[in-house]
């Protein structure tokens, strides 16, 4: 958009605030709003925040104004706050661009990527769980009622969160989402919103979009829609699935092959852009599952519905959902990611990954369409099938020993995202449950 169309926007949606919005190393939302008629303040100098008020903004409390710059190609209508819209911003301090901020990391590697002729388009497939409080403060299933042991695709519980649903979907819309299908998932109260695809970018600003909408309409509704990845230790995780293609010049997939021996529809690219996924999956994990409550996901057992839906192992097949990717014809389906991820850093983290794969030609080995929750170490071992981390400790050993990762990254923002990350694994080492208290305190 023009600044003139900007302004007609505006006017035309009767909005009176704009977020000035950019994410924090988790990819929380953080936000100033500013007045309809500052439109151009925000579009020239930007909003200015204290950077060290924001995690991982790499600032001390005498550091400079951090300033977000708005990118009026991202604005929304947020039909949930009457009168606002939404705005995402690149980062900039001292006139140039941040490389603390993670869309202004992103953005310079899609350039990249653009120089050479290519496209990522990325689609994510957003999970979330309806939660509530109970009267003693439990979290519980905002639906009472929804209590199967294998709810996926129920009518009754897709009919009793419509309210919910019906909201969303109509705030989305309203801001040019193409929604396409909505279901409910394995777990109870859990559900996943399907829209279109799109470039990597505006994917992840997507993705932050619908958060903060899901979230809000939510707490007006008495509920919690939570993307923490395992709330519940017997019930199945919260994912956020990449699907991936790669566009060069006018070819819009060059993933796609109908040739493929495999008979999985995709190309020798794409199997080099695969064995790349494969190759760095370990440290990728530190950017796609990001938080200690990841790797109780990840681990690979059985829940009331039968299975986890763990993307534990280091494989690739055809419609296998117990490995870390998944091709569903002429296109790669990256399982690992789930909803703490911050979406600019996986994104940034699946880009050095496959082009590095492309770069050196890898060999992505042959498809297992096996049930590889049911294979043994043994059967694991002579397959070459490894497992991802089975805790953050050890996947951000994986990221820092990385060097393709932390380059696409920024070795600025890898060494402040590897910093507060441990300082995260440590407390949680040191943090005492509930469980150890009721385990040992009267054993001995």
């Amino acid at each position: 958009m023009t600044r003139a169309q900007v302004r007609k926007f505006l006017k035309d949606h009767g909005i009176r605030f704009i977020l000035a919005q950019f994410v924090d190393l988790h990819g929380a939302a953080k936000a100033k709003a500013v007045p309809a008629s500052h439109v151009d303040d925000l579009l020239g100098a930007g909003a200015g925040f204290a950077g060290f008020a924001v995690l991982g903004l790499g600032m001390g409390p005498h550091g400079p104004d951090f300033m977000a710059v708005g990118d009026p190609t991202t604005l929304k209508p947020m039909p949930w706050m009457d009168g606002y819209a939404r705005m995402a911003c690149y980062g900039h301090v001292k006139g140039k661009p941040y490389p603390y901020d993670a869309r202004v990391a992103l953005k310079r590697e899609v350039d990249k990527l653009a120089a050479g002729g290519y496209t990522l388009y990325t689609g994510i497939e957003p999970e979330f769980l309806l939660l509530a409080r109970s009267a003693d403060g439990k979290l519980v299933v905002a639906d009472r009622t929804d209590t199967l042991d294998k709810p996926c695709y129920d009518y009754k519980g897709l009919a009793r969160s419509r309210v919910f649903l019906e909201k969303l979907v109509g705030a989305l819309q309203q801001a040019d989402f193409d929604v396409y299908q909505i279901d409910h998932e394995d777990s109870n109260g859990q559900f996943e919103v399907n829209y279109t695809y799109s470039d990597c970018l505006t994917t992840a600003d997507n993705l932050i979009y619908f958060k903060m909408a899901a979230s809000e309409i939510a707490h007006d509704l008495g509920m919690v829609a939570t993307f923490m990845p395992k709330p519940f230790a017997n019930r199945t995780g919260t994912g956020a699935h990449f699907h991936i293609s790669l566009g060069q010049g006018k070819t819009k997939n060059v993933f796609h092959d109908d040739r493929d021996r495999h008979g999985l529809g995709l190309s020798q690219t794409g199997y080099h852009f695969l064995a790349g996924l494969l190759a760095h999956a370990p440290g990728l994990a530190a950017l796609c599952a990001p938080s200690v409550n990841s790797y109780k996901r990840l681990v690979v057992g059985r829940s009331l519905s039968g299975a986890t839906w763990a993307p534990a192992y280091i494989a690739y097949g055809d419609n296998n959902r117990t490995a870390c990717v998944r091709i569903p014809y002429g296109r790669i389906e990256l399982r690992l990611p789930d909803g703490s991820c911050n979406p600019y850093l996986a994104t940034l983290g699946i880009i050095a990954a496959g082009m590095d794969g492309i770069a050196r030609k890898l060999d992505a080995g042959a498809p297992c369409n096996d049930n590889l929750y049911e294979y043994s170490a043994a059967q694991l071992a002579h397959s070459e099938i490894g497992l991802l981390p089975q805790n953050l400790g050890d996947a951000l050993d994986a990221f820092e020993a990385d060097p393709v990762l932390r380059a696409g990254v920024g070795e600025d923002l890898s060494t402040e995202f590897l910093r507060l990350k441990r300082m995260e694994w440590v407390e949680y080492q040191r943090h005492v449950s509930e469980w150890e208290t009721e385990r040992y305190l009267e054993l001995f």
